[in-house]
């Protein structure tokens, strides 16, 4: 397993037995820096990086990130709050390209705990800190675009994780359905004007439930407790307006298909090419078995009447 420690970069940025010292070609693209949270996709980044012949440094959010997940590339654990150490170890690696990936919970200022450069990089970002997560996201890319990082999505080194337009499943959409997910989209793109959300669920042209700090799998939970007689609600998730998709992408996943399900939804609709399907095949599988419907759609030109 690689682990840079606390200690730094002695010797180079070695990869453990298996793996050699991170020396970068003339003619090598820089190393590629990954950010990385929770779940599976930073160490599929990691090796799409790899087969195109591209070096990695992870960098694992202490608290988040999961030693399985990050332990075959060049990592280091970071305490979120240590921006200085962040840094210092992307340039040491020669990282010029970043990716945020993985779901990592908004600490408070007093979770942060910012050593000396992460107090300065708050006072560059300014009230965006107590802002919403867009503008949040985009204060945190400009400020890493001062320190000579350019961040560009997951989805453009992993490039089969994006949602495909269209129904994927089995089961398919009916009018109702159709009108609930209108109904979402109207919601959706509502909420995320102000920063709110990625998404709600809708039954019977009702939002039921919308999402907000907790999560998709909370909201989906407590959908269940109001939902009404008859067919079940929609889960619709969408890019914000304005967003900026290089970081923060709605992100659906087995686990939530298995939510949805057990909250008693029919269906499961997102935004084509702006999605973050984790594992396609295994959605695809359980929502079949659950009589779910899966649907990739264009906001801007989605009608709820069947042609």
């Amino acid at each position: 397993m690689s682990h840079v420690t606390e200690a730094g970069l002695e010797g180079g940025l070695m990869a453990g037995s298996s793996m050699p010292n991170m020396k970068v070609a003339l003619d090598a693209p820089p190393a590629l820096g990954i950010i990385a949270g929770s779940g599976d996709l930073p160490g599929r980044v990691a090796a799409a990086a790899m087969r195109a012949g591209r070096d990695v440094f992870i960098i694992a959010v202490e608290g988040y990130a999961e030693p399985a997940v990050v332990g075959p590339y060049p990592h280091a654990f970071v305490r979120v709050g240590a921006a200085g150490r962040i840094l210092s170890l992307l340039k040491q690696a020669g990282c010029r390209d970043l990716v945020l990936v993985g779901p990592v919970k908004r600490p408070s200022i007093l979770q942060l705990r910012p050593d000396a450069e992460g107090a300065r990089i708050l006072a560059r970002i300014g009230k965006a800190a107590f802002a919403g997560d867009d503008g949040l996201l985009a204060a945190v890319v400009r400020v890493l675009a001062e320190e000579g990082f350019q961040v560009i999505g997951a989805h453009d080194v992993l490039t089969d994780i994006v949602g495909p337009a269209g129904v994927m499943t089995s089961a398919v959409p009916d009018e109702a359905a159709r009108g609930d997910i209108a109904r979402g989209i109207a919601v959706v793109q509502a909420l995320g004007a102000v920063d709110v959300g990625q998404g709600c669920v809708v039954q019977q042209g009702i939002a039921l439930a919308v999402e907000a700090i907790e999560g998709t799998d909370a909201m989906l939970a407590r959908s269940a407790t109001v939902a009404r007689p008859g067919p079940g609600g929609v889960l619709v998730k969408l890019v914000k307006p304005g967003q900026d998709r290089r970081a923060d992408l709605p992100t659906l996943g087995p686990r939530t298909v298995r939510a949805a399900i057990e909250a008693g939804l029919r269906g499961i609709a997102f935004e084509a090419g702006g999605t973050i399907l984790t594992a396609q095949a295994e959605m695809v599988r359980l929502a079949d078995e659950g009589g779910l419907f899966l649907i990739g759609i264009d906001p801007a030109a989605f009608k709820p009447d069947i042609a």
